[in-house]
Formats: structure tokens, sequence, C-alpha cells
């Protein structure tokens, strides 16, 4: 009988982690994912108790996170609900919405400054085509990283997060890890 191991996105029995100076990437393989879309006639619902943001936002709140993706559609996170029914409980809470599972597509890497916010500012002005300066907290977006397509949330003035295609983890790994690397002025 063939012995299965579950394997992150990266490949790794655990999540990655690596520290360059003041940045530290972290794979969040405890991150559920939910696709969110109004049907027509349908009111927008408030769910788990979440207000959903409008353009080019992202709320959390009642251990629940949301970004908007397009008009009436919405990306949900639940923190370490990944091995849950996410999808089943946010359809419970929106009936009159699409919901569609889509933790195992994406991978999520969260970045974290330990000197404050002008690292993530460095970081984002390499990687993306985003003003770094009036990203703040609360804003999320899709852009191009690279030769992909990934979501950019901006938890907190410290704290990022990149969530991109699953079968795309390690070259934006790769990415994230060589741009950290040259600002830290260290090898990848």
């Amino acid at each position: 009988m063939t012995d299965l191991s579950p394997i992150t996105a990266l490949g790794g029995a655990v999540p990655r982690s690596v520290s360059f100076g003041a940045l530290s990437l972290s794979e969040n393989t405890g991150l559920a994912l939910a696709s969110l879309s109004l049907r027509r006639g349908a009111s927008q619902p408030v769910p788990m108790g979440l207000q959903l943001p409008g353009p080019g936002g992202w709320t959390a709140g009642n251990g629940v996170a949301a970004f908007w993706t397009g008009p009436g559609q919405w990306m949900l996170e639940g923190e370490g609900r990944a091995e849950e029914s996410f999808a089943r409980e946010l359809k419970s809470r929106a009936p009159d919405c699409s919901v569609t599972e889509q933790t195992d597509g994406f991978v999520a890497i969260e970045i974290a400054s330990a000197a404050g916010p002008e690292p993530i500012r460095a970081l984002m002005r390499k990687l993306v085509n985003i003003d770094a300066a009036g990203f703040g907290p609360g804003c999320a977006t899709r852009t191009g990283l690279e030769h992909m397509t990934v979501f950019v949330i901006r938890r907190a003035e410290d704290r990022l997060a990149i969530i991109g295609m699953r079968s795309l983890a390690g070259s934006l790994w790769h990415a994230l890890a060589q741009a950290a690397a040259r600002l830290e002025g260290e090898p990848a």
C-alpha cells in the first residue's frame, strides 16, 4: 500500500519560513480561501458578521477576512481553517450567493517586517507596480509580480500577504526571497 504524506504548496512536510534582515517570509498553510459572488438580485450579505469591503479593500474581523476581487465578488479568508469545510460554512451563512472552495488552488506567503513599514514598502517597490506609500493597511489588489498574477494584501503597516496560484508557488517564493535578500544585501 502506498504511504501518502501531505505536503505544502512549496513541497515540504512543514511550511517554509526564512528571514532576510528585518524581513521574514512564511508560507501560510493554514489559510482557508473561498470565493463569494452575488447572484442576480441578491443583496450583499454580511457573512460571519463581516462587512465586505469595496474596491481595493481588505477587512478582517470575527476570525475571518475578505478582499474585493470584482463587482459583487470577494475572496474570504479563514485563518487556521484550511483543514475545515470553510466554504461550506460560508455558503450556509450566505445562501443566496455562489461560493467556491479556493484553498488548494492558491499559496499564501506572509511577509513581516521587524523594522516597521519601510522594509515592506521597499520590497513592494521592487516587486509590484503599486504605489507603496499609498497602499496602506486595509488595501488589497490583484497585480502582476514577475510573470505571475497575484493578490497583494496589506494586513498592517509591518505586514503584507501575497497570494498566488499554487502551481506557481516555487516561482513566487523564489521571486520574493530573491528580492528580500537583495534588499538586505544577503545571498538568497
